[in-house]
């Protein structure tokens, strides 16, 4: 791009200029952003910060808790909480809500993230990273926050983003008005816009899922896998290629950058789960990212931005990327 353009810059326009979003909420995306910042400088320095390895603990799903999942989760807390834009916070790794200290102001928006996306690559340095997602706290709602206030459908999102720790640290934003990508300037310390507008091919020759699952699967999603596998010689007359990072992060960045369908759906193995991926703090912000892309996303039945979350750590299936694949999965599942 001619003229090096920061995030600072890029948000004070969308407010000033094109009236997109309020100054507490440019305010609450710029700590956002140098949160990640911290974020990257730990999983840079790896095994010589002490920071790989399992932290011997659980989350509330059940899972393992690396150190790095802890720290990011602590990064994004304490960067977050004394602004005075937040009243609440949601995290993956949390069991319940955080309330802002009422030492500290109160905002009127609500942030939930996932802060180290990918972790079980954190210890073989493939890239991982943070997912986040910001609504606005119910306008009825005068008094404290409950986890009720959470439970609005992705449609209600106000800014959606993720920060890929890769070769580069890349931060992508949407904030209701297309999808922008960022590069992070180690030198300046600062995130430049390197990317705007980004769009999905509507076809592609990508899919990205875990063929290790393929016996648990449901017919749907077998066939449309068995299709492309089937290759020139089959319906769909082409050749596909599968890509699998088991980083959602990593996945979806690639099919916001080149197209592709990725796909994380219901399976046998758990049937009174409606999917492995969680609604709230992966799906919705992922799901609007690729839809402001001009991608789609859904659980195989419905748009998932519509999904109405009945509690804080809801799993749902989840379908998303190049616009004509995911319908063709879709429209699958609705001839079973």
């Amino acid at each position: 791009m001619s003229q090096r353009i920061s995030l600072t810059r890029y948000l004070v326009e969308q407010q000033r200029v094109d009236g997109h979003i309020p100054s507490q909420l440019r305010l609450l995306l710029e700590v956002v952003a140098r949160a990640c910042k911290s974020i990257s400088q730990a999983v840079n320095k790896g095994a010589l910060g002490g920071v790989l390895g399992s932290a011997g603990s659980e989350n509330v799903q059940g899972e393992v808790q690396k150190k790095l999942d802890i720290i990011a989760n602590e990064v994004l807390i304490e960067a977050n909480e004394w602004g005075g834009h937040l009243a609440a916070m949601a995290s993956e790794e949390m069991d319940g809500i955080y309330l802002v200290p009422n030492r500290y102001p109160q905002g009127e928006y609500l942030l939930l993230f996932d802060p180290l996306d990918g972790s079980s690559n954190i210890d073989v340095n493939v890239s991982i990273g943070t997912i986040f997602s910001v609504l606005k706290k119910p306008e009825d709602n005068n008094g404290g926050v409950e986890e009720k206030d959470f439970l609005q459908p992705g449609s209600n999102q106000v800014a959606a983003g993720y920060c890929i720790y890769g070769p580069q640290t890349t931060l992508v934003l949407t904030v209701g008005d297309g999808v922008a990508m960022f590069t992070l300037d180690r030198e300046q310390g600062s995130f430049v816009l390197t990317q705007e507008n980004l769009r999905i091919p509507e076809d592609t020759k990508e899919f990205a899922i875990n063929m290790s699952n393929m016996r648990h699967w449901d017919a749907p999603v077998k066939r449309y896998i068995d299709e492309c596998l089937a290759g020139t010689e089959g319906p769909r007359g082409k050749d596909f290629n599968m890509r699998w990072i088991a980083s959602m992060v990593a996945d979806v960045h690639r099919i916001l950058t080149r197209g592709g369908i990725f796909m994380y759906p219901w399976d046998k193995r758990e049937p009174h789960k409606p999917g492995k991926l969680r609604l709230m703090y992966e799906a919705n912000p992922m799901g609007w990212l690729v839809e402001q892309a001009g991608g789609a996303a859904t659980n195989g039945h419905q748009r998932i931005l519509d999904i109405q979350p009945t509690q804080l750590h809801e799993r749902v299936s989840v379908i998303l990327g190049s616009k004509n694949e995911v319908e063709r999965v879709t429209g699958y599942h609705s001839k079973v």
